[in-house]
């Protein structure tokens, strides 16, 4: 774990299959937000060397676009995205291929991925739902049986099912726009909620933030499904229902994040044909409501507007306010879908620990001012500092820990430490050890480090500039330290049974622990002595 190349490990991702928003966890969602921030910020400023840090750059390696059912601009974002990489790119014609001859998608993926010695990745497009799932079943004995590696497979929209790709360049604009922070997001959805997948998805996708409120604004016939409404309550979300827009617009407080969904007529037939109108004045936005709306609020809608204008709820007007979001969304999809491949690709995600949460930081900073005041902390020009220790806590906790901190990390080395005010927040304290010189962290304290001080922050310290920042979650397992121990006086890890057992915990749920050997379930503070 070192300041040129961090955390280096085998490629986390290579050969995953993406087919739904939870085939990757909220970590590694987080993971692929932070990735796709540097890549945006080195397009952004032109840094030519930055940005070819995230091409792949292997012609041994394929990239197969499957789209059997049509979607023009999530084909061309792929495409492009794909071709970033200067990988061997094929954007397989269905309608004069194998599939024009009858040819199931399954005899045609394994060909083709019979066909590549390396790796490949198929980003595939079908009517059929489950497809993606499917393939991965199949080619998990395919793939070993031949003699390739294991394809990666990405879901780009499976009839009404998932669009999970769709959703993750959604929560990378939204937490573009408030400012890379998690603590809370309001988004309103408006439209057709009944049948739009990407409104769906969100009961998934907006689980990274911490407090989520979710507006659904949707007559009775368009409305948000029960099963969904349902899933968003169990996993916490406050969620408020209106009938229409003239009804929420009377409400106090509006969402500054607003995606319209796109009214898809075609899937009523004719059961709706004669309230077409009415339904879509009741989710059609007004230029007359732009004063009501709180300062900096966004729009997104993937399609704004329609051919066919019974469909378009959102005024051409509005394409030169400041409330356009839908345009910075659309540069999001191709960076989040560049980034995606190079993980799935395997060249990114080396660097992935389940624990370890790369904090976004565009443009490397200036030390904080808490971490150069020589009255707090010996200052430093390069090395590391660990901030946010045991945050919050009693200042007889915070220097119990920082003394675990320094006795499992074995930090005797030049260094200083201390317990200090916040500077954010008064009367609330933390500790902070600053370590000079000192370049890189092994995989094993990084561990400990975690496991020890949870929710501390890691900065990596070069020329007086924090170049990397990390912060360390509860890691899934707890083992491997003297001070740990099982409260179940009859557990064969008890010390007085002579056994050599040493303790062992898993994480079961937020700060719950379970000892690997009695089951016994254990509050954080507890398993340690």
């Amino acid at each position: 774990f070192s300041m040129s190349a961090p955390l280096e490990r085998p490629p986390h991702f290579l050969g995953r299959t993406i087919n739904v928003v939870t085939d990757l966890t909220v970590e590694e969602q987080l993971y692929l937000y932070a990735k796709t921030r540097r890549l945006k910020d080195a397009m952004n400023k032109g840094k030519t060397d930055q940005i070819e840090q995230f091409r792949m750059k292997d012609l041994d390696l394929n990239i197969y676009l499957l789209f059997m059912s049509d979607s023009k601009r999530a084909r061309n974002s792929f495409l492009n995205a794909a071709k970033f990489h200067n990988v061997k790119v094929n954007d397989f014609d269905t309608s004069s291929s194998s599939f024009s001859k009858k040819e199931s998608i399954t005899d045609t993926v394994r060909m083709l991925a019979g066909y590549t010695p390396k790796q490949s990745i198929f980003v595939i497009r079908s009517s059929q739902e489950g497809t993606c799932t499917w393939l991965r079943h199949t080619l998990s004995t395919f793939a070993p049986k031949i003699g390739i590696p294991m394809p990666a497979l990405v879901n780009a929209g499976d009839g009404q099912h998932s669009h999970p790709t769709h959703e993750y360049f959604d929560q990378f604009t939204y937490l573009e726009e408030l400012n890379w922070r998690r603590d809370e997001i309001h988004l309103v959805l408006v439209g057709d909620l009944f049948h739009s997948r990407t409104a769906h998805s969100k009961a998934d996708g907006l689980k990274i933030f911490h407090r989520v409120k979710v507006d659904l604004v949707a007559p009775p016939d368009l409305a948000m499904p029960d099963k969904i409404v349902a899933k968003m309550k169990r996993q916490g979300f406050e969620v408020r229902t209106f009938r229409n827009l003239d009804e929420y617009m009377t409400c106090d407080t509006k969402a500054k994040l607003w995606s319209f969904t796109t009214l898809q007529w075609e899937r009523f037939g004719d059961k709706l044909k004669e309230r077409q109108a009415q339904l879509r004045k009741d989710v059609t936005f007004r230029m007359e409501w732009i004063p009501l709306l709180a300062p900096g609020t966004k729009i997104y809608h993937r399609f704004p507007w329609h051919v066919d204008e019974t469909k378009n709820t959102v005024p051409v007007e509005v394409q030169d306010t400041p409330l356009n979001g839908w345009e910075q969304m659309a540069h999001n999809m191709y960076a989040t879908q560049t980034v995606l491949l190079a993980m799935l690709g395997g060249h990114i995600g080396k660097d992935y620990t389940p624990y370890v949460e790369i904090i976004p930081m565009g443009v490397p900073t200036a030390m904080p001012d808490h971490l150069r005041d020589s009255r707090k902390i010996k200052p430093l020009e390069n090395g590391l500092v660990i901030d946010h220790i045991a945050n919050g806590r009693s200042v007889r906790e915070i220097w119990e820990t920082i003394s675990k901190v320094r006795k499992y990390l074995n930090l005797n080395v030049v260094a200083s430490h201390g317990v200090f005010e916040s500077s954010r927040q008064p009367t609330v304290y933390k500790g902070i050890i600053s370590l000079p010189n000192m370049k890189e962290l092994t995989h094993s304290e990084v561990r400990r480090l975690a496991a020890i001080a949870p929710e501390c922050t890691l900065n990596m310290v070069e020329n007086d500039i924090v170049t990397v920042k990390y912060r360390l979650h509860m890691p899934p397992r707890i083992y491997g330290f003297r001070d740990l121990g099982c409260k179940n006086q009859v557990c064969i890890s008890n010390g007085k049974f002579f056994e050599s057992v040493s303790a062992s915990f898993e994480r079961v749920e937020g700060n719950q622990f379970m000892c690997r050997y009695c089951t016994h379930p254990h509050a954080y503070q507890d398993i340690w002595q």
